[in-house]
């Protein structure tokens, strides 16, 4: 199950990186953005339903093991932060790492909410 999430994640991460990047010409890293951002509600609306009992286990395995452990990315995340950094983008830089924490989470903790109530 986790393997068969993650050879979904993966591509998926890849292609909505590449559309986004291809339709907004930025030095930040809106792709990245967007890819960890909706995975982060996407985890936490899972772990929602699972609290609520609501989601099989082999579900939480595909899904949010499989599927969001391979379609978000905290490397890549690091990588383009540390990379504004090095072109002198420091402003940039803070603004993605802040932005990234503060969005990330409040879509985790939607998510969640969202979970919970279904």
């Amino acid at each position: 199950m986790v393997a068969l999430g993650g050879f979904v994640g993966a591509p998926s991460r890849y292609l909505l990186d590449r559309a986004v990047n291809r339709r907004i010409e930025s030095d930040l890293p809106w792709g990245t953005f967007l890819v960890n951002i909706s995975g982060s509600f996407l985890l936490g609306f899972l772990t929602g339903l699972s609290l609520g009992n609501h989601l099989a286990p082999m579900a939480k395995l595909l899904l949010g093991t499989g599927f969001c452990g391979a379609y978000t990315t905290f490397s890549t995340f690091s990588f383009e932060t540390l990379r504004l950094i090095e072109v002198g983008q420091i402003l940039e830089a803070i603004l993605n790492a802040v932005a990234s924490l503060v969005v990330g989470l409040s879509g985790a903790a939607a998510g969640v909410a969202l979970g919970l109530v279904l």
